[in-house]
């Protein structure tokens, strides 16, 4: 794919690519799609609302490996495979933040005491078409990431 370019939902610029990592060798954020029995798994944090996990890679891991961990943080999914898709590349107001996306299949849950900054795993069978317009959807469920990342895990599956 091209390289797409579109705005977020707070209007700051998004470049998404599926080339390998075409704006960072070592990105420091990550973001995984993840599928568990027929059915999203997703996480609800707090404040921003259900969204995939994600987050920041840590010193010392690779974003593979901060992709593996916090599904296993944010959602207790143990990870059976994870194929990357896609790089994006935001230039935010004040900072700029390039993010690898990832598809993974999950292998089980393990219920946690704990799922760090989030309420916990979230299943859905399907998502909502009308997920932008959506308040208990994240943010960063609203821009034309997901859709774009949807057609690849399509190919890939199919």
């Amino acid at each position: 794919m091209e390289e797409q370019i579109f705005q977020d939902f707070y209007h700051n610029q998004v470049r998404f690519s599926t080339q390998d990592h075409p704006y960072s060798s070592e990105p420091k954020h990550v973001w995984v799609i993840c599928r568990y029995e027929d059915k999203w798994l997703l996480t609800k944090h707090p404040s921003r609302g259900i969204e995939f996990p994600g987050g920041k890679v840590e010193e010392g891991e690779t974003a593979e490996e901060a992709a593996i961990r916090e599904v296993a943080e944010e959602t207790g999914g143990v990870v059976r495979v994870i194929t990357y898709i896609g790089q994006y590349h935001v230039s935010g107001k004040s900072e700029t933040v390039i993010k690898n996306v990832y598809f993974a299949e999950i292998d089980r849950l393990e219920k946690k005491d704990s799922y760090h900054e989030t309420k916990g795993p979230k299943l859905l069978k399907s998502l909502p078409d009308s997920l932008r317009f959506d308040g208990k959807f994240s943010f960063m469920m609203k821009d034309e990431v997901l859709p774009l990342s949807m057609e690849i895990i399509k190919g890939k599956r199919n």
